[in-house]
């Protein structure tokens, strides 16, 4: 029985997934230079339009997304703790260990109730946190592009494998670039954080546009360089799923000792991600809630901290649940990416929708066709190239979402109808 063959052409995803999210970010740059206000995908769903639980599910899948992603990163980093527990381990002479799944989410699960605390510390503390953990990140992913440069003038880079588009038995190549770009996609989707700073910047018709498409091009290039190097020096078939990147280092340049910080950088920058998504949550959350579209005790905030407890608190018993009941890390960024595309989609749509309506500044406006394939490529990658365990999760997360609407509708009506009476008590008899 022969074995199953797996695409290693894994650069080409990253690229298309790429040129999809150029598309998404240009609609996202019409609308932030547009509408310079907080709240992104939701405002611009509103805006379009005016469905306020259209508004509520937008807002909520963003919510949701910034959670998997947490518990994908949270997964991520337990397995790199254990590779650095091996790395202390074989400096005290002691053998190596190889970690239960169980023992694995345990320590996902503790990781994630510290990010909680951090984020009941407050904001100041988070973002000096993601600048630091940010450049940690970054020297890992540039070490990778060094060691893929460093085998290659050694003669022990195999490029040959980097232009083979094998695939899996069971699926024809355009399937299997398809299912890689939709996850590869989990890579490029840092608009919804970006565009919420709206109201902070100065300029943003000018400063948006230039800063969005650098990044964006800095993060396509970095990231296509380190999937080529990847490639390049380990087989597809042979790279984990818990630390593909430690393995290219360990083959690629075992003489420079890599391996033994790569470990530590790959959990600062994983912690770096969930941080910020979990904050990204909790504070989308709070703002719901005094919007009174999710019920009021999402609005509870610390004295002092004015850190919102009961968002946090209610967004990491979500990610505990999903690092404890989903079983692997691709399911977790498959979700991720399956949410945002859909979210993706419908800002396409809204940037369509609402070229019928005129602001009295000057704003960045893209080509009609852009946000027409920007919807339609996003729509394509929504499906039905995943598991069906990412689709299973979604629909779980969104329905949560919408008992919570339910209880909030029941609150706001009773609120409404007991401020009725209070004011004149005979129109309630």
């Amino acid at each position: 029985m022969t074995s199953p063959r797996r695409s290693a052409a894994v650069w080409v995803p990253f690229l298309i997934a790429f040129l999809v999210a150029s598309l998404t970010a240009c609609s996202y740059l019409e609308l932030v230079t547009k509408y310079p206000q907080a709240a992104g995908a939701a405002l611009y769903t509103h805006k379009a339009f005016g469905l306020h639980f259209i508004t509520f599910l937008v807002a909520f899948v963003v919510m949701c997304s910034g959670i998997t992603s947490a518990s994908t990163a949270s997964r991520a980093f337990a397995a790199n703790g254990e590779a650095m527990a091996n790395v202390v381990r074989e400096f005290f002479g002691l053998p190596a260990i190889e970690a239960s799944s169980g023992v694995i989410t345990l320590f996902a699960i503790l990781f994630m109730l510290v990010v909680a605390l951090v984020n009941l510390r407050g904001v100041a503390e988070s973002v000096y946190a993601n600048v630091v953990l940010t450049c940690v990140e970054l020297s890992g992913l540039l070490i990778v592009i060094f060691v893929g440069v460093y085998a290659m003038s050694d003669g022990r880079a195999d490029f040959s494998r980097v232009v083979m588009f094998d695939a899996p038995e069971d699926k024809g190549i355009f399937v299997a670039v398809s299912t890689a770009t939709a996850l590869a996609f989990f890579a490029m989707v840092g608009f919804e954080d970006s565009v919420n700073m709206a109201e902070e910047t100065k300029n943003p018709e000018r400063i948006f546009p230039k800063i969005m498409l650098t990044g964006l091009g800095i993060t396509g290039l970095i990231y296509v360089l380190v999937s080529i190097s990847t490639v390049a020096l380990v087989p597809v078939g042979e790279l984990g799923e818990g630390t593909p990147l430690l393995t290219v280092v360990q083959v690629g340049a075992p003489e420079m000792h890599f391996d033994k910080i790569f470990p530590l950088i790959s959990m600062f920058a994983v912690a770096n991600s969930a941080l910020i998504n979990m904050m990204m949550a909790s504070r989308l959350l709070y703002g719901l809630s005094k919007q009174r579209v999710l019920p009021p005790v999402f609005g509870k905030v610390l004295e002092g901290r004015r850190t919102p407890w009961v968002a946090i608190l209610f967004t990491t018993a979500l990610a505990v649940g999903l690092i404890s009941f989903v079983a692997g890390i691709s399911n977790l960024g498959g979700t991720t990416s399956l949410l945002l595309l859909a979210v993706f989609t419908v800002v396409n749509i809204a940037c369509l929708v609402l070229r019928r309506e005129t602001v009295d500044h000057k704003h960045f406006r893209v080509p009609t066709f852009l946000p027409v394939l920007g919807a339609l490529c996003c729509a394509f990658l929504l499906g039905p190239f995943r598991k069906p365990e990412q689709y299973l999760i979604a629909l779980v997360l969104l329905g949560i979402g919408v008992v919570l609407w339910v209880i909030s509708w029941f609150i706001n009506r009773a609120v409404y109808a007991r401020k009725t009476y209070l004011k004149n008590p005979t129109d309630l008899q």
